[in-house]
């Protein structure tokens, strides 16, 4: 059990430093190849549900992995597998982050009613388990979700939840699988909420804070987050310096095989699209063309 756990955490800091394109067909290999095959022994309970929340973390990765690549059925398949494996281990704390990535997903789809459910559905099995950490990453994706549906009222209601839930977080006990969810990633979520609501503005202070991240471990985010703030500028009327930002961001998407990561500079390419007689401007369109061909 404990080295299907080794070899996802492996996986998904792979995942995490070059994408998912990088990652998720060796993940397929290695659920089909070798935790399929241990799931089919015979174990005692204890051991039997402990391999079965392995397994489920490892399936949660390859859907998660397929989702950053831009094949959205096929990622959620995989969460929903990885969900009743999670429910046939009896671990509540897992079963919420799986939801918590299909509201992730939902909102990025831009499907915000299901993407308010299904973080509603996380943050009860978050809440059952009582870990503090994970009700507030559920509230702030249950404010991605009004956000994307247009909702101001209910997103600023879901963002205050999950910052008071982050407070009262003792870290100490959390799982080892939700230690990426720090104060820079809060901040992250807080900025796609205000630029989905159009409020560049507040989403600037936001964008900026989430840099504080770790950006040797977490590439992807890191570029995500420079796109943010490119956005967020955009926003306010400074296209020039959404396209010095954007430049970083492209620069940081170089290594990555990331759908999304193609997705954040077209989103930021088209925002920018009217200003392209700026010399910053036409630079960035010129610099993100083949990134977003490839």
């Amino acid at each position: 059990m404990e080295t299907v756990r080794r070899i996802t955490g492996v996986y998904r800091s792979l995942d995490n430093r070059y994408g998912g394109g990088h990652v998720r067909e060796s993940v397929v290999r290695f659920l089909d190849g070798e935790v399929s095959v241990l799931l089919r022994g015979r174990y005692d309970t204890r051991t039997g549900m402990s391999l079965l929340s392995a397994a489920a973390e490892a399936t949660q990765l390859a859907g998660w992995a397929s989702y950053d690549v831009g094949m959205n059925g096929l990622a959620q398949r995989y969460m929903v597998q990885a969900l009743r494996l999670a429910a046939a281990a009896g671990d509540r704390a897992l079963g919420a982050e799986i939801l918590a990535a299909m509201s992730h997903q939902a909102a990025y789809l831009r499907a915000s009613a299901e993407a308010v459910d299904l973080a509603r559905a996380a943050g009860r099995a978050a809440a059952d388990a009582g870990i503090a950490a994970i009700q507030a990453k559920c509230a702030v994706l249950e404010a991605q979700g009004h956000a994307a549906g247009g909702d101001e009222a209910a997103c600023a209601a879901a963002l205050d939840r999950a910052e008071r839930a982050f407070d009262r977080a003792d870290r100490t006990s959390d799982p080892q699988w939700i230690g990426y969810f720090d104060e820079t990633y809060l901040a992250a979520k807080f900025g796609h909420c205000f630029t989905a609501l159009g409020r560049g503005d507040l989403a600037q202070r936001f964008a900026a804070r989430s840099l504080d991240m770790d950006g040797e471990h977490y590439v992807r985010g890191r570029q995500f987050n420079l796109a943010l703030l490119a956005v967020a500028h955009a926003q306010t009327g400074d296209p020039e310096q959404a396209s010095v930002i954007g430049m970083r961001a492209a620069d940081a998407a170089e290594g990555l095989q990331s759908a999304r990561a193609r997705d954040y500079l077209m989103d930021l390419a088209t925002r920018l699209a009217k200003h392209v007689g700026l010399p910053s401007v036409r630079d960035f369109a010129e610099k993100v063309r083949p990134l977003v061909q490839a």
